[in-house]
């Protein structure tokens, strides 16, 4: 046992489960922490940013990279609201994020009576937007709580939680004891009796399909063992890109999927929402659909499956192998057919201009372990299905949240979780000046990340729709630009612009030599419409 502030003991309990990174905006509410991580945070690594949002969405972007947890510290009130669209952000592609916030005292807490930045209710906010979320009210219960959050965060579903800390909490001083935490997490193993009927179903199958998502992550081995036995492509949603990677014959991006998807006879869905197919692709008598989630809930949200399968994907795909080989027969290699449906569509997807030209130099400068991270922009949408990805937690995006201005400080989170390898950001000049602030903080902590802004002066998508949908009422959608390259050189930070494909890829080498920030602008016109292969004319539907 030993006297402590609650701050103190809060930053013992952060190193004990492994946070090595704190993203923060202190303030006075959070001193009692920030004392503690001045006097003894250790290793933890306090990258203090220019607002609450870039706090929030960098923890995002460390977790979606590696899967470890990310964690931010802000103040309560105004701080705590700013980063929710980056803890909605986390919640829809189920990222370990453990958001911090301060809050006033705790016998003013509820009253009314206008504390600097009181809120009404804040930790019901705070529940509203994570798994699980608690007020820690004397630093005894620090221990407790942190243990329960970092729980929460390896078992089950991986999605946000969030912990309030009162700044009377933080400043307190008690005996606390505190010891090492039971961090063996037990994964859920399937049921054997759900793998067999999968199984049968599989080694059945003529037309065996996979999709996957997020939740496949790190089972990559027995996802290929499985996909190898059964001959069967493996469709990724974008957060699933590189689980296998696409290198290897079976892995396929959407487009391709629901060419394929008209023809399955079983459809093994692996960690994923399987949204887009069961709502927009059809599903008829003939389809036999296994789900394997986490999420108990996830498996009938939108149809209930032919075999819901509840466990760890690992587990489960790893029981699969050892199950099929006394269903499944002999299979022919689909080797030349599934690579000439991918030489198909990379042949129409060389249409989509500019977009194509500009992925394609970004996967030839970044070797193959290079990260990149995407925007709510024309190239973004894109790199969904025409980026190659060979490695998982390797192409990052906000999933069905779609949030515009997400990316750059998403980006920067992305590069302090892997400082020793390549990571490029593209943008849109609409979403990149959302979080244009952070530059300031990439100058000051030394982040070398790639940022390529590709600016046509207007909220593009929007504009799109403005044009093709409402016969060209524009409005609100056009927008006025700073010099970018000039913008970045009075931050500190390399300003290159680029004019052509050519010139991005010299620009993209430069930038990953530099030992901090590069910002590349590459002006652009109008751009082609990337959303026909995903849900526009080349959607098949089963008897359509």
């Amino acid at each position: 046992m030993t006297r402590m502030t609650g701050g103190r003991a809060l930053v013992e309990m952060l190193q004990r489960h492994g946070v090595d990174t704190l993203f923060v905006l202190p303030g006075v509410q959070n001193d009692g922490l920030f004392v503690a991580l001045h006097d003894y945070g250790g290793d933890i690594r306090v990258i203090h940013t220019r607002h609450e949002q870039g706090a929030a969405y960098m923890a995002m972007g460390y977790s979606k990279s590696t899967g470890k947890v990310g964690a931010y510290a802000v103040v309560p009130g105004p701080g705590f609201l700013n980063t929710t669209a980056a803890l909605s952000t986390a919640w829809a592609t189920n990222a370990k994020v453990l958001a911090l916030s301060g809050q006033i005292v705790q016998n003013m807490i509820g009253r009314g009576i206008g504390m600097l930045h009181e809120l009404p209710d804040q930790l019901a906010i705070m529940r509203g937007l994570t798994k699980w979320a608690a007020r820690i009210e004397h630093p005894t219960q620090v221990q407790h709580n942190v243990d329960e959050a970092f729980r929460q965060l390896n078992t089950g579903r991986p999605r946000p939680v969030g912990l309030e800390l009162p700044m009377d909490v933080l400043t307190t001083t008690a005996d606390v004891t505190l010891t090492d935490p039971n961090t063996n997490y037990e994964a859920i193993a399937p049921e054997p009796d759900r793998i067999e009927q999968a199984a049968q179903l599989l080694g059945a199958a003529q037309k065996p399909l996979i999709f996957i998502g997020s939740g496949a992550d790190d089972a990559g081995l027995e996802l290929l063992a499985v996909a190898e036995m059964l001959q069967a492509p493996v469709v990724a949603a974008s957060s699933g890109k590189g689980v296998i990677s696409d290198k290897h014959y079976l892995s396929m991006h959407y487009p391709a999927g629901n060419r394929l998807w008209v023809d399955a006879d079983v459809v093994l869905a692996v960690g994923t929402r399987l949204q887009r197919p069961l709502t927009q692709w059809g599903v008829d008598n003939k389809l036999k659909i296994i789900r394997v989630d986490v999420d108990p809930v996830e498996l009938g949200r939108i149809r209930p499956p032919t075999v819901g399968i509840i466990s760890d994907a690992r587990l489960a795909l790893a029981a699969l192998r050892d199950a099929l080989p006394k269903h499944n027969g002999a299979r022919a290699s689909r080797e030349a057919e599934l690579r000439a449906l991918r030489e198909e569509f990379d042949d129409e997807f060389a249409a989509i201009t500019p977009q194509y030209e500009f992925l394609q130099v970004i996967r030839e400068v970044l070797p193959d372990n290079g990260l990149l991270v995407d925007e709510v922009t024309q190239v973004g949408y894109a790199s969904a299905y025409m980026y190659p990805v060979y490695h998982p937690r390797s192409l990052i995006n906000s999933g069905y949240q779609g949030t515009l201005g997400y990316g750059f400080a998403t980006a920067l989170g992305v590069k302090v979780a892997h400082p020793n390898d390549p990571v490029v950001a593209v943008s849109g000049d609409g979403g990149f000046m959302y979080n244009v602030q952070e530059l300031a903080t990439a100058v000051l902590h030394q982040i070398p990340l790639v940022t390529v802004v590709f600016a046509d002066g207007a909220f593009g998508n929007v504009r799109r729709m403005q044009k093709d949908d409402y016969g060209g009422r524009f409005i609100a959608s056009n927008l006025h630009n700073p010099d970018f390259v000039k913008l970045a050189e009075t931050f500190g930070a390399k300003g290159l612009r680029a004019t052509s494909a050519k010139e991005l890829r010299d620009a993209i080498r430069i930038g990953l030599d530099q030992k901090g920030p590069t910002l590349i602008e590459v002006p652009v016109g109008e751009m082609s419409n990337p959303w026909r292969y995903m849900f526009g004319a080349r959607m098949k539907t089963r008897g359509g």
